[in-house]
């Protein structure tokens, strides 16, 4: 088995916003609860249900958002 080590080199607190574009490699969820994402902007959300606190999520958004409507996660970090 291979391990690759990922690095990134700035962060920011995420508020979930239906308009708000962002650009990361991940997102950490500090606070357990549902993400819904759009990974660049003019895809349909998806909705990741469940998700755990202290997860690390490693979706590219690229010109992405994390939608105020669907998301109930909270403390929520881009990656970058």
């Amino acid at each position: 088995m291979q391990l690759l080590a990922v690095t990134y080199h700035g962060f920011a607190a995420v508020t979930p916003s239906d308009a708000t574009l962002l650009n990361g490699r991940a997102l950490w969820v500090g606070g357990a609860g549902n993400v819904a994402l759009s990974i660049d902007g003019t895809t349909a959300a998806v909705t990741l249900v469940g998700v755990a606190a202290g997860t690390l999520l490693p979706v590219s958004l690229n010109g992405g958002r994390v939608m105020s409507t669907g998301t109930t996660a909270t403390s929520i970090v881009l990656l970058q």
